[in-house]
Parts: structure tokens; C-alpha cells; sequence
């Protein structure tokens, strides 16, 4: 047979898909001046790749079959896969349609799939729920899928073939200044799945329980990696890469045995990391880490399931990992139905101070099939669920407004990257009197910021 594999290239703003809010995805479209710049920079750099489908598509090859990959354009085939997302599915579906037409049999994989498959049922002859590998594996061995299709999730994990990233058309680029990542991203992996935190507005862990990888098996995906691109640059898709210390120490350690040649970055909790753990990941090629605050009220990280880090703790890893080269993002939510104007603030404050190198920010989103969602749905009065993106607003928040979010939102954005502060961390400076004129600026722009935010609303972002 051939197989169609489709990671579609989405609509209208960044989407981007595959392990993103667990496979829901995000849609970046501009609300503000700095999230322009960001967008810019974003769409033209960095292209994720999907891991799912290189993994499906290693499946099929191995099966005999021919696989054909595309981004959007439309190819006959006997069977189509489409990786679903929450925040483009329209745009999913319609390629569907344009295919069926043509006589393929189409099918839908994928987080959003499995969890809302009445989106994708009347376009689709069948649509997998759960992880697809499984189901899958099925049909590339003769069985014909109809319907609703349940997928078992795939206990040994080592059992997998490799992604195929020959198939599914991946090229890796060279990199940039200010950039450890390359052009274009990089070679995603899975070294393990779901999560075993229990954050109740996170998606990552609604599919599937946590299951890990042996070190042998993603030391032998990496050495097969190595033999085919030169000096590949690794993205650990894992919400939790450093849950076990031993193991990440055992993984460096075979890194720096098989003398592989690898850059890579992680995500994780920093209270999973300490000095000596990222002086050997360090040397085995880490250089990047990214990480939840989420917001700097313990109170509020309790009432959703997170445990709260130390400041202290936090102040320790980000100035280690600037010591050493490690770049630093830090993830933030804002509008926990027990924020306010202040507390978001605080927030924002709390990530300048803090000075990671990058930082995201988000609006809480009540993700279908989180513990969250059902806690919140009296509340959540966006029908669209395209609207479920991670940048719009889609609840009845009680101390703030759809509009106030938003700017606030925004505001995040100008204050932390708008200063002299984060332009010196690009550059690298570390010079203690060079750092201490920096600081100061940052007080001077930071005043400016507040004037600017307090002539558009009534209540300037200040603690």
C-alpha cells in the first residue's frame, strides 16, 4: 500500500502541533508590537518537526509499504494519516475531504483526535484514539480500520522502530547567532511519554500513563542519527527528562562513552536539577533547557496540582546554566482563576527578576480531558475550538476581563523583552559593573513601560 503521512502546515498565525499541549497545539497570532517580533522570529526559524509521524512512518516502511509525506499538498495514495490538532482542525478536514474525494481512505491520529473525534468522525473512515502506533501496526499488517478505532498504548517502549526523519523529509540547517538551536529546529525524541506530575490544566498526561525508555535504546536512536547527519541537534519532547537523576546520568555517561558528537536541549522541572547534573549533561551536549514556573504564588501553583520550587532553588539553576553556556526559557501562565492584576503582575515581575534567557507566556487554557476543563466548564464560554490556543481568552475569569487578560498578556511580553537586560544576555555579558549599568537601565525602561501601560488602561502592571 501507500501511505500518505500529512503534518499539515497550519492556517492563519505560528501553529505549531505534535507533543505541543500535548498534541492540541498552539496558534500564535500578533496581539501586540513584541509578540510581532516574536511571531516573525518564530515562523521563520524554528519548524518542529513531527515525531509522531516519523514514528508511524518507520512503522509502515518496515510493513513493506511506501510512505509519502506532505505538508499540504495532495497525493494519491491508498491510505492517508493526518495528524490532528485542537487549533486547526478545520484546516485538517478539509484536506481530508480533498482526499476521500480522490478515492484514499483517510484516517486522524492524534491528541485532538482521540479526545474530540466527533471534530474529525464525518471526515475521516476512521479515527484512532490513543496513542497510534498500536492501531497502526494493525493496519500496515492487513487489517482494515473503520470507525473508532482504540489504540493500546505501547508498554515497552524500546519495542519501537526508530522515527524515520529520511521519510518524512526533515533537513537540519545551521544555526544562527544568539541561537544554539539550528535553522529550522532540530531532531525531536521521546525518551519517554505522558507525564507522572499531576498538574491539572496540563494535557501531557490525559493519553496515556508515564512509561520510559531504557538508556541503551536512546543512545542506540542517537548513534543511528549520528551516522546519518553530521553533528545533529537533539529536542526532548519529554515534559519531565531529569524524573529519574540516575538514568539522565547514565545517558550522559554513554553519550560521552560512544564519543557521539550531539547538541540537544531538555524540559524539565528545576527542582530536578542540580550543579553536578548539569555539568555532565553539559559535557555530553546540553545546551539549552526549558522549564515551568507557571506563577510565582505557591498558593496558587498548589490549588492546580503543581508543586512549588524554592526561589532559592530557582536563582542556583538559571545562574549555573548562565555560567556554563545552557540557555534558559521559562514558561508562565496567567489567568489562574485565583489571579488578579496584582498577582499577575508579580508574576511578571517574578520573570524579570528571575532572567532566564528566554521566556513564554501563556493564558491559561481549560484543555477538553484535563481535570481543569471539567473544574472550569460553567465557566468556558468559547464554542470555537480553535479559540483553544494558549494566546485567547475562552473563560469567564472572576477578577479580570477578556480584555485586561489580554493586555496583560502583552504586557509581559514588552516588559520582559523590551529592556536593555535581556539584549546583555544575548550579547553574553557577564561583567559585574558592565551587569550593574544594565540593571539600572532596566529600572529606567521598565518606568516607562509603566507609564506607557498605564495611558492605555487603568491599572498599570506594578506590584
Amino acid at each position: 500500500m501507500r501511505f500518505v503521512l500529512a503534518d499539515l502546515k497550519g492556517v492563519d498565525g505560528l501553529v505549531s502541533k505534535d507533543t505541543v499541549a500535548g498534541g492540541y497545539g498552539s496558534r500564535l497570532v500578533p496581539f501586540s508590537k513584541v509578540s510581532a517580533v516574536v511571531h516573525y522570529f518564530k515562523r521563520r526559524y524554528i519548524n518542529l518537526p513531527s515525531v509522531q509521524m516519523a514514528y508511524l512512518a518507520a512503522i509502515c516502511d518496515k510493513a513493506g509499504h511506501e510512505v509519502v509525506f506532505t505538508r499540504g499538498a495532495v497525493e494519491d495514495g491508498d491510505v492517508a494519516l493526518v495528524l490532528s490538532s485542537l487549533v486547526d482542525y478545520r484546516n485538517e478536514t478539509a484536506w481530508a475531504d480533498r482526499m476521500r474525494a480522490r478515492g484514499v481512505r483517510v484516517g486522524f491520529v492524534g491528541l485532538a483526535a482521540s479526545k474530540l473525534p466527533e471534530l474529525f468522525a464525518d471526515h475521516a473512515d476512521f479515527v484512532v484514539r490513543g496513542e497510534p502506533e498500536e492501531a497502526i501496526s494493525r493496519m500496515a499488517h492487513g487489517e482494515v480500520l473503520q470507525g473508532l478505532c482504540a489504540s493500546a498504548s505501547i508498554a515497552d517502549l524500546d519495542s519501537l522502530p526508530f522515527p524515520r526523519w529520511d521519510l518524512v523529509e526533515v533537513r537540519q540547517r545551521r544555526g544562527i547567532r544568539w541561537s544554539v538551536r539550528p535553522l529550522g529546529g532540530g531532531f525531536p525524541l521521546l525518551s519517554s511519554r505522558s507525564c507522572p506530575e499531576f498538574c491539572t490544566y496540563c494535557p501531557h498526561r490525559i493519553l496515556a500513563p508515564y512509561r520510559a525508555r531504557s538508556v541503551r535504546s536512546i543512545v542506540d536512536e542517537i548513534e543511528a542519527l549520528c551516522q546519518e547527519r553530521r553533528r545533529p541537534y537533539l529536542i526532548f519532547r519529554d515534559p519531565l527528562f531529569t524524573e529519574q537523576r540516575q538514568r539522565v546520568l547514565e545517558f550522559c555517561d554513554e553519550i560521552l562513552a560512544r564519543d557521539l558528537n550531539v547538541r540537544f536541549d531538555i524540559e524539565t522541572r528545576l527542582d530536578r536539577l542540580d550543579r553536578e547534573l548539569l555539568d555532565r549533561a553539559y559535557e555530553a551536549g546540553l545546551r539549552a533547557i526549558s522549564y515551568g514556573v507557571e506563577s510565582v504564588s505557591p498558593d496558587t501553583l498548589r490549588r492546580v496540582g503543581r508543586r512549588p520550587i524554592p526561589d532559592a532553588h530557582h536563582r542556583e539553576v538559571i545562574a549555573h546554566c548562565r555560567k556554563l553556556g545552557i540557555v534558559t526559557v521559562a514558561f508562565y501562565v496567567i489567568g489562574f482563576p485565583t489571579d488578579d492584576w496584582q498577582s499577575v503582575a508579580a508574576t511578571i515581575d517574578f520573570a524579570i527578576d528571575m532572567d532566564s534567557a528566554f521566556a513564554q507566556f501563556k493564558l491559561l487554557t481549560p484543555y477538553p480531558g484535563t481535570p481543569l476543563y471539567k473544574q472550569m466548564q460553567a465557566r468556558i464560554y468559547e464554542k470555537d475550538w480553535q479559540k483553544f490556543d494558549g494566546f485567547t481568552p475562552t473563560f469567564t475569569h472572576p477578577n479580570l476581563t477578556a480584555k485586561e487578560l489580554t493586555f496583560l498578556l502583552g504586557a509581559a511580553y514588552t516588559r520582559f523583552y523590551v529592556r536593555p537586560g535581556y539584549l546583555a544576555n544575548m550579547l553574553r555579558i557577564r561583567n559585574s559593573q558592565l551587569r550593574g549599568w544594565v540593571e539600572r537601565l532596566d529600572h529606567r525602561a521598565l518606568s516607562l513601560t509603566s507609564r506607557l501601560e498605564t495611558a492605555k488602561m487603568s491599572r498599570s502592571v506594578t506590584c
